[in-house]
């Protein structure tokens, strides 16, 4: 099952961190990125109408990485995901203020997916964190569990 980690740069011991199971905040990710692509998943559809009809840029919460490198590319990629923490605190902030504005079909995604708005918020607030301590962020995903 996939799980979102976080990484501060500079390294900070023991930053703030998402709580629980993050599998469907990366799968959240997955698919509204696929959208791009003609994505077809209710997340996708999510994502398409988080950027047409509530105008919200999704490029800072979009940018994330594979953690597990297994070639150059890969390395390549997870370097690129680093970012300044103040645009993803914006973008999830308005992102979970979108899920709470009663559109009913955000309402219904929120249902499906109890934690997705959550997480959204969460990992609003560990930006701001970062933000606040002039640290840059990354966010990536792996497959493997915490304990590997």
């Amino acid at each position: 099952m996939p799980r979102i980690v976080i990484d501060f740069d500079p390294p900070r011991p023991d930053p703030p961190r998402l709580t629980g199971d993050t599998s469907t905040l990366a799968y959240f990710l997955s698919w509204a990125f696929s959208a791009r692509y003609g994505g077809n998943h209710e997340m996708s559809a999510a994502s398409l109408i988080l950027r047409g009809e509530f105008g919200i840029d999704l490029k800072p919460l979009l940018t994330f990485a594979d953690r597990d490198v297994e070639m150059e590319a890969d390395a390549a990629m997870l370097e690129k995901a680093w970012q300044e923490p103040g645009p993803l605190a914006d973008c999830c902030d308005l992102v979970v203020r979108a899920f709470r504005s009663g559109d009913h079909r955000l309402a219904v995604l929120a249902e499906d997916y109890p934690r997705l708005p959550g997480h959204i918020a969460e990992l609003g607030g560990i930006a701001e964190w970062a933000a606040e301590n002039g640290l840059r962020i990354r966010v990536t995903f792996t497959m493997k569990d915490a304990d590997e």
